[in-house]
């Protein structure tokens, strides 16, 4: 059996490497896939507690979770088609406005 410290320590590289994308890229599609790496790792961090403390509770948080984040991934993806048909492009620094 992994101890439960690996699951953790893993939780929290990848939310570090997410957060790394999210400051450090300037894409978009990088930007969304870095919060869904730390969407991932908090769902991670979540069912590695629930089966440490024996609960159900956790997992039907972690349900949730991805629910939100399949919502937010296509709003987001429909908003970038949107920016990228009018701009010609989805890098963040030239979106600083939302002017038509």
């Amino acid at each position: 059996m992994i101890p439960v410290e690996y699951y953790l320590a893993l939780s929290a590289t990848l939310f570090s490497l997410g957060i790394l994308g999210v400051l450090l890229r300037r894409n978009a599609l990088v930007v969304f896939m870095s919060l869904e790496l730390m969407f991932n790792a908090g769902n991670l961090a979540f069912i590695t507690y629930a089966r440490m403390f024996g609960t159900i509770s956790a997992q039907v948080v972690v349900f949730f979770v991805m629910t939100v984040a399949a919502a937010e991934v296509a709003i987001g993806l429909a908003l970038m088609v949107e920016i990228f048909r009018t701009k010609h492009s989805i890098d963040l620094d030239q979106m600083n406005t939302l002017k038509g």
